[in-house]
């Protein structure tokens, strides 16, 4: 990538304010060096050299990563870029890379998993919930988010979840631990139906009572959109998305597509918990997402390893609250968040070549 390839992308980022056709047709020109309307081979890493950097340094792209990238953007699959390419696909994706709209998903920062019932300090892990606070109220101040959506746990107080209920349901016959044996924190199976797993807590984030409400030292954002999980009382609301039987939808995704969201950072409590699955489903919605982990605080240390697996797996990105200015401004572009902006490009081109959009 020489001097003037890479001029193009820090002018973009710092000074552009629209990216449109005529900025796409500049950017494959400049990549493009022997005029022969393609984009293959050092051309082609030269791109992904530009597009994907800290602002300082590229990141390495490696094979396998580049060819899923291509088979993702090259709609006629002759594995180089044309301009035709460029300009109704990788317009796309560069604009959604370049111009990302953000939102900060603050999970679940409430009274009783910081100080009462649920209070995270007391189980396995040992973590202080507390500890949240000040990274997330550092990035709040810091980092101009689109939008802000607090998530809440707010259960009846006959919820599935409580422990104190395990006798008002029917137990499913191949379900293994007595009621009158039952711990916070075992699992058991439900009848239903539908039969549901249940991991059994202390009650809490009973709806209206104290320990549902958020934080008082949490910095509460103007215009910040608050939105209400668990309020069913047969089944449990990990993920901001959908509740764990993947029977019913909060309004979540309504709210970002009504702002236009491309990007979620998720932050809160419990990292292993309500934070692991709404990254995982933000992603199988499509958002490119990034979990901040210093604003993040877990229950139980092997569960939090194993969530943090799962989500880089998935295509999720971890990140210190330090680095999040960067990401949101896109002078900070990592090739996870691209691939997956790659793949919600090739699913829109499907889609609209399948008439089911417009």
């Amino acid at each position: 990538m020489d001097v003037e390839q890479r001029k193009f992308f820090n002018d973009f980022v710092c000074k552009v304010k629209v990216f449109d056709k005529q900025q796409c047709v500049r950017c494959f020109n400049l990549f493009d060096k022997n005029r022969d309307g393609y984009l293959d081979g050092k051309e082609l890493d030269n791109l992904l050299s530009a597009v994907f950097s800290d602002g300082t340094e590229s990141y390495t792209v490696n094979s396998d990563y580049k060819a899923e990238l291509l088979k993702l953007l090259d709609q006629d699959q002759d594995d180089r870029l044309s301009k035709k390419d460029f300009l109704e696909t990788c317009f796309y994706w560069l604009k959604q890379i370049l111009q990302p709209v953000s939102a900060l998903i603050v999970v679940d920062v409430q009274n009783d998993f910081l100080d009462g019932s649920l209070a995270l300090r007391n189980c396995p892990a040992g973590q202080d919930g507390l500890g949240v606070i000040p990274a997330i109220n550092s990035v709040l101040d810091t980092v101009n988010f689109d939008l802000v959506v607090y998530t809440r746990d707010w259960h009846p107080s006959n919820h599935i979840s409580f422990i104190d209920n395990i006798d008002k349901r029917k137990l499913h016959s191949t379900n293994k631990i007595l009621c009158s044996e039952a711990k916070p924190m075992d699992t058991v199976i439900f009848e239903g139906p539908p039969p549901t797993v249940q991991k059994l807590w202390p009650s809490h984030c009973i709806q209206g009572s104290w320990g549902s409400e958020l934080h008082t030292e949490l910095k509460n954002t103007d215009g910040g959109i608050i939105v209400n999980k668990g309020t069913h009382p047969n089944v449990d609301s990990y993920s901001a998305f959908w509740d764990n039987n993947r029977q019913s939808q909060t309004d979540l995704v309504k709210i970002l597509s009504k702002h236009k969201v491309t990007d979620v950072y998720v932050c809160g409590v419990a990292y292993d918990v309500c934070v692991g699955f709404t990254c995982l489903d933000a992603v199988e919605h499509g958002f490119r997402t990034v979990l901040i982990e210093d604003a993040c605080r877990g229950v139980d240390l092997t569960d939090i390893d194993e969530m943090r697996k799962n989500l880089k797996t998935n295509g999720a990105v971890i990140s210190h609250s330090c680095k999040i200015k960067d990401l949101v401004e896109a002078h900070d572009r990592p090739p996870q968040l691209g691939l997956q902006t790659a793949k919600n490009v090739a699913l829109a081109r499907t889609l609209v070549a399948e008439g089911k959009v417009t």
